[in-house]
Parts: structure tokens; sequence; C-alpha cells
């Protein structure tokens, strides 16, 4: 399906940008490790009864800049209606720690919701992820990646699983063997690896790029991906959102692609009207179906 936008203003390169939040946080910087003090997460929980689904928001900036605080206006106005909850993580950025660092903190902090689940009112069989741009990299590898849970673990929270009921990215980055096909004007794909932003994709070690990449991990049981993208950015090309879409349908996945025709790298915002109600409708889909399946 796609759809024409007639302006779309370009975001600063992987950036998110800080938007003015409709609700506030009910618990602030909550440490879901001890590693590093950007180890932390902002819980929004909705009002209900019962226990909610929730959403957990992944934010861009180049997996070294952005903030937890840049909650997208949708997801606020959806804890407002009380349909689910909202979850924003911060991670460590590349210039603390390299891949696999950030799908590493992720992971843990989505282990570490389920951990509190009771506590929060939320509902551990019904979670989302999501992102823009960096964040919908970790979104969608995080999505598609095996579970993390260790069942042996001392640590209680290893022990919750990481996997999600279903995940929406927006404009990311899914497939690192396309720096050798088509030209990447930001230099933060060489970066999370560790390598200098000049590195030849040649010169890149092969299992370091198929490691970072969702597309690698692309299988029949991962859940329901919706991906969002422009077809004239420059930034993460949508060659990645088409051939990721491509491999989950000859891994026969469940994967949904919306394309904005001409469309540039802000619709990693989360903010294009269209984009926002089909996103809705596809968490609504998977998270209150049966209300919680």
């Amino acid at each position: 399906m796609k759809m024409k936008v007639t302006s779309l203003l370009l975001l600063t390169l992987f950036t998110s940008v800080p938007l003015l939040a409709k609700t506030s946080a009910t618990h602030r910087n909550i440490a879901y490790h001890t590693e590093d003090k950007a180890q932390a997460l902002d819980v929004y929980v909705a009002k209900s009864d019962k226990p909610t689904p929730v959403v957990v928001f992944i934010h861009g900036g180049g997996w070294r800049g952005g903030s937890k605080n840049a909650v997208p206006p949708y997801l606020l106005d959806a804890v407002t209606e009380g349909w689910t909850s909202v979850v924003s993580v911060e991670y460590r950025f590349t210039d603390v720690a390299t891949h696999p660092a950030q799908v590493n903190d992720c992971a843990r902090a989505i282990q570490f919701v389920r951990s509190k689940a009771k506590e929060w009112n939320l509902d551990p069989k019904r979670i989302a992820v999501t992102g823009g741009s960096a964040g919908a990299h970790l979104a969608l590898w995080l999505a598609l990646h095996d579970d993390f849970a260790n069942p042996d673990s001392d640590d209680a929270v290893e022990r919750e699983s990481s996997r999600v009921s279903c995940a929406i990215g927006f404009a990311g980055p899914t497939d690192w063997s396309l720096l050798s096909e088509i030209h990447h004007k930001h230099p933060a794909y060489r970066q999370l690896l560790n390598y200098e932003p000049g590195t030849a994709a040649a010169e890149m070690d092969a299992e370091k790029k198929a490691d970072v990449s969702p597309i690698t991990f692309a299988s029949k049981d991962d859940p329901p991906i919706l991906m969002v993208h422009g077809d004239a950015d420059v930034i993460v090309p949508v060659r990645h959102a088409r051939d990721l879409d491509e491999r989950m349908e000859k891994v026969e996945g469940d994967s949904d692609l919306l394309i904005i025709e001409g469309g540039n790298h802000a619709i990693a915002g989360a903010r294009h009207p269209k984009a926002v109600k089909q996103s809705v409708a596809f968490l609504k889909e998977h998270l209150l179906a049966s209300d919680a399946e």
C-alpha cells in the first residue's frame, strides 16, 4: 500500500526531536540494569482496572544521541485514552559501547518490564516495541531475534522473555550488506560496529554486519511487524524496508510495509497522519484482539 505526502520536514540525521508531552511519566529514570547510568527507562501507566498492554518505545539518534523523552504524541495519546501503557527506553550510545550493547540493553529493558508487570498493572503477554530510525533498527532486531531469556540465571530479570507481540519500525535500517551496494549518507552505520566513518564497506567484518542486521534473523515464528518508510529517504534508503518485507514473505512471516511516496527521513518521527493511523490500528489489532490472547 502506498500513500502520497506533499511535504515533510527532514529530521536531523537519525535524530529524535523531543516533543511536548501530553501526559507525564508515572515512573521516571528507573534503572533496568546497573552497568551504566544510561540504562534507565520511563513508564507511562494508563489508568485501567485491569492490566494493560504496553508499547516499548526506543528513540533514534544514530545510536549515539537522542533521548527517551522524545515519545511520539500518538503513543502518549494512547496512554491518555487508556488502551495501552508506554515504556520509553534509554540505552548506551556508541561512544560508550558499540554493538551489541544497544540491543542487549533494549532486550534487558523488555525483560525488566515483564518483571515489573504486576507492580505496574501491565500484561506481560501483550508487549509491543517500536521506534524510529536507529530506534526502529533496535525494535526490529529485537522482534526478529531469538529470545534472550535464560531460565537458569540467578538474575530474575534474565529469566524473563524478551519476545514481543508485534513491532513497528519507522524508517529503520535492516541490512548492513546494503552498504556495499547503496551510498548511505551517515557515518553512524560504521560507528555502531566500531569502525571509523570512512571505512570501506568491503573492509567491515561480514559476521558483524550480519549480526547487526535484523534481516538476518527473519523467520516464520517471528511476531508481526509493520515498517513505515519514505521512498525519498537518503539517510536510510527505502530498500532496507523493501528487502526485509520480501525476506519475511519468503520465510512466511507476518510483515506489512507502508511506503510514503516522496517521504524522506522525517518519517522516522512517527508523525505522518496516515502512518500514525495505520500504526494505531496495527497495535490495536495485535494487542487488543480478544482483549489479550
